[in-house]
């Protein structure tokens, strides 16, 4: 999909050519970005939010303020070419809460490529940041207005009727959606809402917005007003001094409070941003320090039952001791894996073992429809070990054959048997799904029941868009590992490499908070709570009914064997909004479960939050009202189903189907 929106894109700067624009200038060749043009990626697939006229016929394509009277072209295209319009203003507003960053973008984009007369369907695109999740969409052109809207799937008669080309995902993280019948020379104010990740890394925490526009969306007439706004808000949430690092804009200090900053930036500019939105910003604090927040649901909230966070923060110490590592790698090297995907798990893996201390240990499972075993006992990583290994990959990761997982998660559950003194941990990549998954989460259930605190913690990940990532989410869940995935085949190293540095940086294992033990009704996500790593804070959400107790400690096990216990600090989170931060997270582990149990009233749980917070399900559909007055034709125009638990699922890029169409 995207290569073809790419040609597209490119097919519509050709068509530009033909417009004229007075004695001001024609518009220049168009020359790509030099960051959009990195080996692997596609030269016109936006890394800002932009906005495209739908050329179906070219003899449409003029200034509808300067008639050019150009040779007439005849002929249309079943396969569009997609004109970049102009932008006339744009403004960003950013809040960021703990690990999670709301984004709302507000733009006006003139259709400046199509006669006056004629009309033709624009075309929304909007990238997002780390796991965004797209939250809405309003468009006002012509005396009309568009928004979407999620609406639960059977409430939906006409879902197999709905067609793919009103929206839909390009990619994982680029949301899609179309505005029919737009006149030429109209103006489209266009307001998009996301959420995203903050990265953390090095006891910092990064906020990326895409933001980079190409100099073609830039006015060619010089007396147009061009107004750039950014307002960024922080609220860390932990009360304790935040302090700013990096940051791309010219950004202005306007508040500031214990945890919190304020910042603004607005001017009339000449051409619109270059670079990415960044902002990067620490917490002061050397050692593991926590805060619980409490918060009473809203009055329309379906879930009436009161809500907590405990956030635990690693603090940035460097010194501090990890626990030693007893790993087993277990890797897909069936025949869909051929190619880069296993490239880079090699690489990636090479990379892992470089990075083992020599009192760690490791094993390595290749498999397909059978095993191959590196050694059949764990190794010492020493220098020589990794070496051998290396090869080993070399001479076994070979693509071929079917998927069998339960044998090699055996073997690698049996090898981690007897830990000491270590945190087990199994890694296992796959890019296919297998007929017995349910089953290897009761075996994996099981064996946690058995060992307790000492079994294996499995770290998963998922590659491209066939595995089943609800089973591989609900296998990380039960043995307190964590999950990832990577469905773009450029990501994968990256992503890899990132998930195993999570995984070898634990500080804190067998974490418990006893305040949620004195709770009568409590539900808490994750259900099994995960070690606590240098490389994220650890955030545990819930609710409860009753009342909760004036003082909670957490407590767990140092990577010396050391017991630990700290008294965390209890807020009232009244400027925190604890259900919008883990909506995502809270959508995704549930369908995750209801995947495991098949549970139709876990289903509609889930479609009712999706519904109520405006994050994207399985369960739920996106449609685009239309609001001609004030009569909303409900279905008038609709998004094609969108069957994940958010954007960053496999079925996300499957479900969309989208064309440039």
């Amino acid at each position: 999909m995207a290569e073809e929106f790419d040609k597209a894109v490119e097919d519509g700067l050709r068509l530009s050519k033909r417009l004229y624009f007075g004695k001001d200038r024609a518009v220049a060749p168009p020359k790509p970005l030099p960051s959009m043009m990195k080996p692997g990626t596609h030269s016109y697939l936006p890394t800002a939010p932009m906005v495209y006229a739908v050329i179906y016929d070219p003899a449409i394509v003029d200034n509808p303020d300067i008639p050019s009277y150009q040779p007439h072209v005849h002929g249309r295209s079943d396969h569009p070419a997609l004109i970049p319009l102009h932008m006339h203003g744009i403004e960003l507003e950013v809040d960021c809460y703990l690990d999670t960053a709301f984004v709302r973008v507000v733009g006006s984009w003139r259709l400046h490529c199509v006669m006056g007369s004629k009309s033709c369907s624009c075309r929304v695109v909007i990238p997002m940041g780390d796991q965004g999740s797209i939250l809405g969409v309003e468009v006002e052109v012509s005396r009309k207005s568009y928004r979407t809207q999620l609406v639960k799937l059977e409430d939906d008669k006409d879902t197999e009727k709905s067609s793919s080309t009103y929206g839909g995902f390009l990619k994982p993280h680029i949301f899609t959606m179309t505005v029919p019948q737009v006149d030429g020379g109209s103006i489209l104010s266009i307001s998009m809402s996301w959420s995203q990740k903050l990265v953390y890394n090095d006891g910092q925490f990064t906020l990326n917005v895409p933001f980079t526009f190409p100099d073609y969306v830039t006015p060619v007439v010089k007396k147009i007003s061009k107004k750039e706004k950014i307002e960024l808000n922080v609220n860390a949430g932990t009360g304790t001094e935040v302090l700013c690092q990096a940051v791309s804009h010219p950004l202005k200090q306007v508040r500031r409070n214990a945890g919190k900053m304020g910042f603004l930036y607005e001017s009339e500019i000449y051409s619109w941003s270059t670079t990415d939105v960044s902002f990067s910003y620490s917490v002061s604090s050397s050692s593991i320090h926590g805060t619980v927040f409490l918060q009473s649901p809203l009055v329309h909230e379906a879930d009436q039952r009161e809500m907590f966070c405990v956030y635990l923060f690693p603090g940035n110490q460097q010194s501090r001791k990890v626990f030693r590592k007893d790993i087993v790698f277990v890797v897909d090297i069936s025949g869909s894996m051929r190619g880069k995907p296993i490239d880079d798990t090699r690489n990636a893996l090479s990379d892992a073992l470089s990075k083992l201390d020599p009192e760690d240990s490791f094993s390595i499972i290749a498999f397909n429809g059978e095993i191959f075993l590196f050694s059949t006992s764990m190794e010492a990583a020493t220098t020589e070990a990794i070496e051998r290994a290396t090869e080993w990959m070399t001479m076994n990761f070979i693509a071929g054959g079917g998927t069998n997982i339960l044998l090699p998660l055996n073997k690698a559950l049996e090898m981690l048997s007897n830990p000491r003194g270590s945190t087990p941990i199994i890694f296992l990549v796959t890019d296919g799904a297998v007929e017995d998954e349910r089953q290897i989460c009761d075996i994996v259930n099981n064996h946690v029941a058995e060992m307790g605190s000492k079994c294996p913690r499995i770290y998963t990940f998922g590659i491209g868009s066939f595995c089943n990532h609800h089973f591989l989410r609900m296998l990380a869940l039960i043995s307190r590992g964590q999950y990832d995935a990577a469905y773009d085949a450029d990501l994968v190293e990256a992503r890899l490499q990132k998930l195993f540095t999570r995984a070898s940086s634990l500080l804190l294992s067998n974490v418990t908070f006893d305040a949620l033990d004195s709770l009568g009704e409590v539900e808490v996500f994750p259900t099994r709570i995960p070690d606590l790593s240098s490389e994220d804070p650890l955030v545990v959400f819930g609710r409860y009914q009753g009342k909760f107790p004036n003082s909670c400690k957490a407590k767990g096990v140092l990577a010396g064997l050391n017991s630990f216990v700290i008294d965390l600090k209890i807020h009232n989170a009244k400027d925190v909004p604890l259900n919008k931060i883990f909506a995502k997270e809270q959508i995704d582990q549930l369908t995750a479960r209801a995947w495991f149990t098949e549970n139709k009233e876990l289903e509609d749980k889930i479609s009712k939050m999706s519904i109520q917070t405006g994050v994207v399900s399985e369960y739920t559909r996106m449609i685009v009202l239309e609001t001609i007055g004030k009569k909303i034709q409900d279905g008038l125009q609709q998004l094609r189903v969108v069957a994940a638990t958010s954007l960053d699922t496999a079925a996300a890029c499957a479900a969309s189907n989208v064309v440039p169409g």
